[in-house]
């Protein structure tokens, strides 16, 4: 009993570091976001806003899916990330191995009743078969990126693409749980939030160049090196600013916040392999930039709610 209970806090801490806490928001404003809009608040065509709906999808993006999404992932890259200087802190959590299969049963447990519910409540939406479509390849993507035997985070450039769709896909969940009517327009907005996803995940790859070549772990960076990267990502966040010039108001208004980003990889143009891990201290910039984003966001979107 007391072995039990002495252990009980330190496996619940890791279980909240794993989950990465300070980007929870990242993935469940995309969908709170996008079902507000997406409902009829600020979109035509909308299926009607269900609060138990939103506040089911906001829990689960907060913390389950997150858990998801990184507890997997420190679970299977254990070994390496023992390699890693950056892990062991906000930056991804370093667990112990006597907490994997732990971690592994949490995600279960805390993900399938979630699921479960989002699936019936999609049925009750009358939008049911493109919201399952869009929460299976999103629970997919979570999946195929660590889990062994797929390990998308190992193939360069699909790597970048499925750590976009990571971030992307609650909020085209978000919609199609809502059923707006899709107009390009609003294909815009998701073009250019998955080129933003793209570019973020590319610039993220930069500084463990060095450590993912030791061992033997392929990415975008790894391939094309970390200068290359760092440009490519640079011109991705430029083109997600200027597809949102093309969607409809406030869209063009949160073009501006494309800005902070291309500037935050700007210093690591000229960047070589072996400097790579210099761009540490730009990648820790971007962990906060996304919220000064995200207050952007919100006022574009207050400001589009006010004038509709």
């Amino acid at each position: 009993m007391n072995v039990s209970t002495a252990s009980r806090p330190s496996t619940l801490r890791a279980l909240f570091v794993s989950s990465r806490p300070i980007s929870w928001v990242n993935t469940a404003y995309p969908f709170g976001a996008a079902y507000l809009l997406g409902s009829g608040v600020g979109v035509e065509g909308g299926g009607g806003f269900s609060l138990v709906a939103f506040l089911v999808g906001v829990v689960y993006f907060l913390v389950p899916y997150n858990l998801a999404m990184y507890g997997i992932n420190d679970v299977f890259d254990y070994e390496s990330d023992l390699r890693n200087p950056r892990k062991g802190g906000v930056e991804g959590a370093l667990l112990d191995k006597s907490v994997h299969r732990t971690t592994l049963w949490a995600v279960v447990v805390t993900n399938v009743p979630f699921l479960v519910a989002l699936v019936v409540l999609g049925a009750v939406s009358g939008n049911g078969p493109w919201s399952w479509l869009v929460l299976a390849i999103s629970v997919f993507a979570v999946i195929a990126y660590s889990a062994p035997g797929l390990r998308f985070k190992e193939k360069p450039f699909l790597d970048s693409l499925t750590s976009s769709t990571h971030f992307v896909s609650p909020a085209i969940y978000g919609l199609a749980l809502a059923g707006p009517h899709w107009t390009g327009e609003l294909v815009a907005v998701c073009i250019a939030f998955f080129l933003w996803g793209v570019a973020s995940h590319a610039f993220g790859a930069v500084q463990d160049v060095l450590a993912d070549r030791a061992g033997g772990i392929g990415s975008v960076a790894t391939v094309i090196g970390a200068r290359a990267t760092v440009r490519l990502a640079f011109v991705a966040y430029l083109v997600a600013g200027v597809a949102l010039l093309f969607s409809a108001f406030p869209g063009p208004i949160a073009a501006i916040v494309v800005i902070p980003y291309a500037l935050n990889v700007l210093p690591w143009w000229n960047i070589t392999d072996q400097g790579a891990e210099a761009a540490n201290a730009g990648w820790k910039r971007f962990l906060w930039i996304n919220y000064l984003a995200g207050f952007i966001v919100t006022m574009a979107l207050i400001a589009y709610a006010f004038t509709h």
